[in-house]
């Protein structure tokens, strides 16, 4: 049994380093954005947290359909139908097509909302011109994404990550040069990040489109071998394991959106060192993420194979290793996090802010890291809508009003910034205990039904 356990962790860090690398470069483009717009001013740090708030809880929701591909072509592959892989991605990039314009029409949009908002009207006008000017990076991180998804379905992730690992340096100059306004370019403070992730998302979508039309690793798939049109059978297919994902992410999303949102009222400063507080805990968040999103695939992989013997080891190993790895993150934080918070902000309000806000980063890894265990793991085995429906109950039901009374009232004052934090943590734990009776009970499920295929076969 050790020996079952051994190969799944290794298979787990096999797939998911590169997923990690890959993973923490978005997030360092993220971290990039922050950096360069709060060292701009509170204003464009504020304008640009409420923006990506808001775009990337909608752009999550909208594209998360697209994240249904890695269990559909994982299990593809693991029963290796190859040709079948090709002809799925075709149907899927139409979807992806279709997405994509429907979240530029909504990206551009936004500042219909953002100006109804009790908030103040210099970091809302930044805001809404941000979303503008990153609307068209969307469009094209969404194609990526759906061609992301296929390569690491079939354990193919190194790719991924290099070239991700090169939008994330580009990011950085380009960063500065809209922000700051350098060699003639206007400045364009936290509106400039949207202008550099548009560029980058069309290089890299560019730049991925090329690799696997060429390199051999993706031949027998034939990815881009004919036309094929779109299919209803395939929509149907996406939108049922993946429009659970979509509103599984929004629910999280919203969750820290909404907090962002409820936080606006106490001013800039609060504002800025919550969002230092929260990119450094999504940040360590990238390694038990990485691992979920490796779980989906080995786990969708073994079901592919008809394995799910060797899944329910490839499930709990997933968990194991996501706890160990959201406690050293949490040890991390603690000791480095007043460092950490150095390199985000200047600004002394901000920065004495975010101190407070550490300890709770830290608690925050735990539940968060356990859940991504199980709720990749569920992803491999195509189970999302239960999931979907947890991810409601715990951060709908239980975070955000929790977080909200804590934040306006508390028991006995207004807890403000901590308040919030909160009612995210216990939400978290909330949702981390419910997704692992749900995956126990998905493993029981289909053991059962194979133990049940196996006895027809020996009666006849």
């Amino acid at each position: 049994m050790i020996n079952k356990y051994i190969i799944e962790l290794k298979q787990l860090i096999k797939i998911g380093v590169p997923i990690f690398g890959s993973q923490i470069s978005y997030m360092l483009m993220g971290a990039t954005d922050v950096i360069v717009a709060g060292r701009a001013s509170a204003n464009d740090l504020a304008g640009l947290a409420l923006g990506v708030a808001f775009g990337n809880a909608i752009w999550f929701f909208v594209s998360g359909v697209i994240f249904s591909v890695t269990p559909i072509i994982a299990q593809l592959y693991g029963a290796k139908k190859f040709e079948e892989i090709g002809k799925k991605l075709r149907e899927i990039l139409w979807i992806a097509f279709f997405i994509s314009v429907v979240v530029v029409l909504i990206f551009v949009n936004l500042d219909l909302i953002l100006d109804q908002l009790p908030t103040k009207k210099e970091f809302t006008k930044i805001s809404g011109d941000y979303l503008k000017a990153v609307s068209i990076g969307t469009a094209f991180f969404t194609i990526y994404t759906c061609l992301r998804c296929y390569s690491e379905g079939m354990t193919l992730t190194k790719p991924i990550f290099v070239i991700a690992f090169v939008g994330m340096l580009l990011n950085i100059p380009l960063d500065i040069i809209f922000v700051y306004g350098l060699f003639g370019v206007p400045e364009l403070g936290g509106v400039g990040c949207g202008i550099a992730t548009s560029i980058i998302g069309f290089l890299m979508m560019i730049v991925l489109i090329i690799y696997i039309n060429f390199s051999k690793n993706y031949k027998q798939t034939k990815p881009f071998s004919e036309f094929t049109p779109f299919s209803i059978k395939t929509a149907k297919e996406v939108f049922k394991l993946g429009l659970p994902i979509g509103m599984g992410i929004f629910f999280e999303l919203s969750m820290f959106s909404g907090a962002t949102i409820i936080l606006s009222i106490f001013g800039e400063i609060v504002v800025a060192g919550h969002t230092v507080a929260i990119n450094i805990a999504s940040l360590f968040f990238m390694v038990p993420l990485s691992i979920g999103l490796a779980a989906a695939t080995r786990v969708g992989n073994l079901i592919g194979e008809k394995n799910p013997f060797q899944a329910k080891f490839a499930a709990f190993s997933a968990i194991y290793l996501c706890s160990f790895t959201a406690l050293i993150n949490s040890i991390v934080i603690l000791v480095f996090g007043s460092f950490i918070i150095g390199l985000y902000t200047t600004e002394v309000p901000v920065k004495e802010l975010a101190i407070t806000l550490i300890l709770f980063a830290a608690i925050f890894q735990l539940p968060d890291g356990v859940q991504m265990g199980a709720l990749g793991s569920l992803r491999g085995y195509k189970d999302t809508f239960v999931p979907m429906i947890l991810l409601f109950i715990s951060f709908w039901i239980f975070a955000m009003p929790m977080g909200y009374f804590l934040t306006n009232y508390g028991f006995d004052k207004p807890l403000e910034a901590k308040g919030m934090w909160y009612g995210m943590i216990i939400g978290l734990t909330i949702f981390s205990v419910l997704v692992i009776i749900r995956l126990r009970w998905i493993i029981k499920k289909t053991l059962d039904l194979k133990n049940l295929e196996s006895q027809k076969l020996l009666t006849q």
